[in-house]
């Protein structure tokens, strides 16, 4: 089979090589849309990552080139018009879960950045200033984190989190037994809301969690509370959150994800003017802290992402059951 891999980086390619043994993958650093969907003629499958795009048309367009499948490697498909697929024939498949440890471990350094101010340390010693004027943190010990989404990788969080000796607020539409039994308490999300000093999003992004945090919702919260998301950007209202950190109702921002990160994320934009007002405006606050959606970025994760890519391909050329498909 020959696979149009859409916004190939070089590490893909590292990893997608050491577990592909038969198949015929194109490497193309261009993400896909309407535009750049010709790119993948001659193709039996596509291969997307979070910022690809396979709206109506575009899987219009692939079908009318011969793509038989989409091969998601991540486990969001909001990128993706599953109806329009569903409707065209084309089976799109995913990976449901990867390594929910990297995301988890990953809000967690989140959260000790913002908290010990170590990034700030380690600048400030470089250039030879040891004062700790300004660097004072404060103990996770003893601190309620409030828990959205209490998934595979929430409830590690939640996990690590206990770890620490905070108490643990959960909001699900589906209780976790286990962790209810190491004492997570499950509550409303105004209540989470309001007792919280740490807020941490891992619940996928639809319709009913499009802008959860929100003005209303940020007025909700502890003041000063930090909040971190390494979910899906939309889940947060960055205008709202800019306000919010403006009038210090937010004491603390950490994000992996940005709603508009398709124009940022994986480019290097050093020697350029950024195009984004917004994100401007959150770099330029001290207590806020951006990743490049770099959470589930291990080896572990990266490996798992592969492998499990290539055998949904495969069990889609022998003919088997795609136990990864996505049926909405």
């Amino acid at each position: 089979m020959t696979i149009s891999f859409y916004s190939a980086q070089s590490y893909d390619q590292t990893y997608f090589d050491r577990f592909n043994t038969t198949h015929n993958i194109h490497y193309i650093e261009t993400r896909l849309d309407e535009q750049t969907v010709g790119l993948c003629a001659g193709s039996d499958a596509v291969c997307l990552f979070v910022n690809d795009h396979a709206s109506a048309a575009t899987i219009q367009q692939m079908s009318k080139q011969g793509i038989r499948l989409i091969a998601l490697r991540c486990a969001g498909f909001n990128n993706v018009d599953i109806a329009a697929a569903t409707a065209g024939g084309i089976p799109v498949v995913r990976v449901p879960a990867y390594s929910p440890h990297a995301i988890a471990e990953h809000a967690v350094a989140l959260i000790l950045t913002l908290d010990r101010k170590t990034h700030k340390a380690y600048n400030r010693v470089r250039e030879g200033n040891f004062s700790l004027d300004r660097l004072t943190g404060f103990d996770l010990f003893g601190k309620t984190v409030g828990v959205v989404g209490t998934g595979k990788i929430g409830a590690v969080f939640c996990e690590i989190m206990l770890g620490f000796g905070c108490k643990v607020l959960a909001y699900d539409v589906v209780e976790n037994a286990l962790l209810i039994s190491k004492g997570v308490q499950y509550c409303t999300l105004p209540e989470l809301l309001a007792a919280a000093d740490i807020i941490s999003l891992h619940c996928p992004l639809n319709t009913a969690t499009h802008h959860l945090i929100n003005a209303e919702s940020l007025r909700k919260m502890k003041p000063g509370a930090m909040l971190i998301n390494t979910g899906r950007g939309a889940l947060i209202d960055s205008n709202a959150v800019v306000e919010a950190l403006k009038s210090k109702q937010l004491g603390y921002l950490g994000i992996d994800v940005y709603e508009q990160e398709e124009n940022l994320f994986s480019l290097d934009l050093s020697d350029t003017i950024i195009p984004d007002e917004l994100i401007l405006q959150l770099m330029a606050f001290p207590n806020v802290l951006i990743t490049a959606h770099q959470a589930y970025f291990t080896e572990e994760a990266l490996s798992e992402i592969a492998r499990i890519t290539m055998a949904n391909i495969d069990a889609f050329v022998g003919g088997g059951e795609l136990k990864n498909r996505v049926v909405v």
